[in-house]
């Protein structure tokens, strides 16, 4: 692939051929494959096979949303309903924002305060905190300030497709950790870091794509993994934040370096491109300080935006019932798909995991039957098959019935036609 000899969209042999022809075991081949993954070299897709990346070499999984044909609906973008965000206008004319130069660093003092107060009761420490435009940009920022190229982060398998994206780009090559209803397996993470993973990136609650959520059995056990190992750089992801109905379990100074990362995307929108970060001092003073040499800041617009959201009793209000509602749908969902002998995973947020045999096949028949979902293939390493259902979409008990139905009609061997 670098002298050319193999260029862009080159079909690659599959597996067990080239195994075969080069005289080693199919799993060398397998892992040489899951590197260049990694690395953005080559990328899978299903049945497709495996092809070389055009130039760039680092490309997202997905080029953008999966399409919608007309008529069709879409469950597999991950995003909140919009129609349970709070209106931004009204809170917008009210802003008064003074003038700022080129000497802001750091959170507003009112969003820090704020920000703490909110950590403070789900018990996360925070006397070092600093603010980012968003959840990844906060990851990359912390991978940035410890890690270098080549070291190996721990993940979560299925996890975020985004993440999977950003440690391609950055070179630091994945190594999955298997993941259950109640998190990140501890001897998952165990063996991860004595693989020699110098990071972890866990989701606390709300986990994408699985839905997992770290209950306390399962944080005491990735805290006594972490303690013996007190050098592993720590990222926790809350993204939910308040839209999560479930106990935050954190993992908050289980490590030498560590931070914790709460967006308000999923509570308030994605267009607020602000999320708080806490974490020990050197961490937090060194993400301050690249900041500083690159986009400087986050603009105190955005930061007087979130404060004025944060201070807005209807606002928190809405927010409970949003969270309400996504709980209601997914749970709804996975009583139907149960209903129907469709084992489904999703104990918090907005998406729910179907494993399933054959990705491909399942996409193309739901999408027959007037359904877009999301191939499994984006957010796995090593895990087994599966789509993932954003239902953030479903309106009501008709559409949950009717997804239902279509998704334990495309899982079935005795396939039979469905209709929406």
């Amino acid at each position: 692939m670098r002298s050319g000899a193999l260029g862009a969209g080159t079909l690659l042999p599959p597996v067990r051929r080239l195994a075969a022809d080069l005289g080693v075991s199919p799993g060398t081949v397998a892992a040489a494959y899951r590197t260049l993954r990694q690395r953005g070299v080559i990328e899978t897709h299903g049945r497709r096979g495996s092809r070389v990346r055009a130039r760039p070499p680092i490309a997202p999984r997905s080029k953008g949303p999966l399409p919608v044909p007309p008529g069709a609906r879409d469950v597999a973008n991950g995003a909140p309903d919009p129609a349970l965000l709070p209106a931004l206008g009204p809170r917008l004319r009210k802003l008064s924002p003074e003038p700022v130069l080129y000497d802001v660093t750091g959170p507003l003092p009112a969003l820090a305060e704020l920000a703490r107060d909110r950590l403070a009761a789900d018990g996360v420490p925070s006397d070092a905190l600093t603010v980012a435009s968003g959840c990844l940009d906060a990851v990359e920022r912390v991978l940035a300030t410890h890690l270098r190229p080549g070291d190996a982060v721990a993940v979560e398998d299925p996890g975020w497709s985004n993440l999977l994206d950003l440690l391609a780009a950055m070179n630091h090559p994945a190594v999955p950790v298997p993941v259950d209803d109640d998190g990140p397996s501890a001897r998952g993470v165990a063996e991860a870091l004595r693989r020699g993973a110098r990071g972890l990136v866990l989701t606390n609650r709300a986990q994408n794509p699985w839905g997992a959520c770290v209950t306390a059995a399962r944080a005491d056990e990735l805290r006594a993994v972490l303690l013996a190992h007190p050098d592993t750089l720590l990222i926790e992801d809350d993204h939910a934040a308040e839209l999560a109905t479930t106990p935050l379990y954190s993992l908050a100074g289980t490590t030498h370096h560590w931070a914790y990362v709460r967006s308000v995307s999923k509570p308030l929108g994605p267009d607020l491109r602000c999320a708080v970060v806490a974490g020990d001092e050197e961490t937090i003073d060194r993400v301050e300080g690249r900041q500083r040499l690159g986009a400087r800041w986050v603009s105190t617009v955005l930061q007087s935006l979130v404060v004025a959201l944060w201070r807005d009793p209807s606002v928190d209000a809405l927010v409970a019932r949003a969270a309400k509602r996504y709980d209601e749908r997914r749970t709804a969902l996975l009583a139907a798909l149960h209903r129907r002998g469709v084992a489904a995973h999703g104990r918090s947020g907005l998406n729910v995991w179907v494993p399933v045999a054959d990705e491909t096949a399942a996409c193309a028949r739901l999408l027959e039957a007037g359904w877009v979902v999301a191939p499994g293939w984006m957010y796995r390493i090593a895990s087994g098959p599966g789509i993932r259902i954003t239902t953030s979409a479903l309106r009501d008990e008709r559409d949950v019935e009717a997804l239902a139905t279509a998704v334990a009609a495309a899982l079935s061997p005795a396939r039979v036609p469905v209709s929406v």
